[in-house]
């Protein structure tokens, strides 16, 4: 169970990781999101939350190999992907590149929610 656990941590880890690229510049989030990153305060704030989901991707990955840590991994996860995913349903409107990364998070939700199970399961409920 334990492998699973570590498995689903890593896929979510290297979900997370995706965006990282955009702390280069304003081209690197265009490519990623679809969108024209050239005004400087919105290339900012993109550019620092790619520092801060490449924070996250590092921990999960730390942590799938920290059983210590992976509970608080799994709420970091739940509540990056959880949070994105009512915020893009709520707004609506969105396009192909974040269309994109519903997808991403859609599989990353899956994926925690299945190393979730597999780690309760492995600890016997504790």
């Amino acid at each position: 169970m334990q492998k699973l656990v570590t498995a689903m941590l890593i896929i979510a880890a290297i979900i997370h990781l995706l965006p990282l690229p955009g702390v280069l510049g304003s081209e690197r989030l265009a490519s990623l999101y679809g969108l024209n990153f050239e005004e400087a305060n919105l290339a900012i704030l993109m550019r620092h939350r790619a520092v801060l989901f490449g924070l996250l991707g590092l921990f999960l990955a730390y942590a799938a190999f920290r059983p210590a840590l992976q509970p608080l991994a799994f709420i970091g996860g739940f509540v990056s992907v959880v949070s994105f995913l009512a915020l893009a349903y709520s707004t609506g409107g969105y396009n192909a590149g974040t269309a994109r990364v519903i997808l991403a998070d859609w599989v990353a939700l899956v994926c925690l929610v299945v190393g979730a199970v597999a780690a309760v399961a492995s600890s016997g409920g504790r």
